[in-house]
């Protein structure tokens, strides 16, 4: 199964964001039939200016089956204009996050490279998710199992 759920109202607000855009939290789509990427919309106004970073709390996180992942990239028009990137280059997200103590909430934290101040209003996209099948060599023993979120699997 793979789906995308919006995070409980308490993790929005503690992941950072605003109560009141809660309620209007868009799930990621496709835009085209034609497309990979699901289009992740902004829950508030984002508003980040020239050489700046900003995180944003998605709402939203996603269940999906074993061998599988769900890569994160910014809208590849914002990464032309204004050279966004995200911090940590591509995010990953993990089928094991969904379970994870803040409920696999997907944060997003992004850097305007360019000259420009932008701004992306409450409900347009802003990055999208592709999803990619993988695979574990023969001899893979990994038996951790996640309980954190960012970075709780070296720490």
């Amino acid at each position: 199964m793979t789906k995308f759920h919006k995070v409980s109202k308490e993790q929005f607000i503690l992941g950072g964001g605003e109560e009141s855009a809660y309620e209007q939290i868009k799930l990621p789509v496709r835009a085209t039939k034609g497309s990979a990427g699901y289009d992740f919309f902004a829950p508030s106004d984002i508003s980040l200016p020239a050489g700046k970073t900003v995180k944003v709390a998605t709402g939203i996180r996603v269940q999906m089956d074993e061998g599988r992942v769900l890569a994160i990239f910014p809208r590849s028009g914002l990464g032309f204009k204004y050279k966004l990137s995200l911090d940590n280059t591509v995010g990953i997200i993990d089928s094991d996050y969904f379970g994870a103590d803040n409920e696999g909430h997907i944060m997003i934290k992004m850097t305007n490279r360019s000259d420009m101040d932008l701004f992306v209003e409450k409900g347009k996209a802003f990055a999208q998710g592709i999803f990619l099948a993988y695979y574990l060599t023969d001899d893979d023993e990994a038996s951790a199992v996640r309980t954190g979120g960012f970075g709780s699997t070296t720490k």
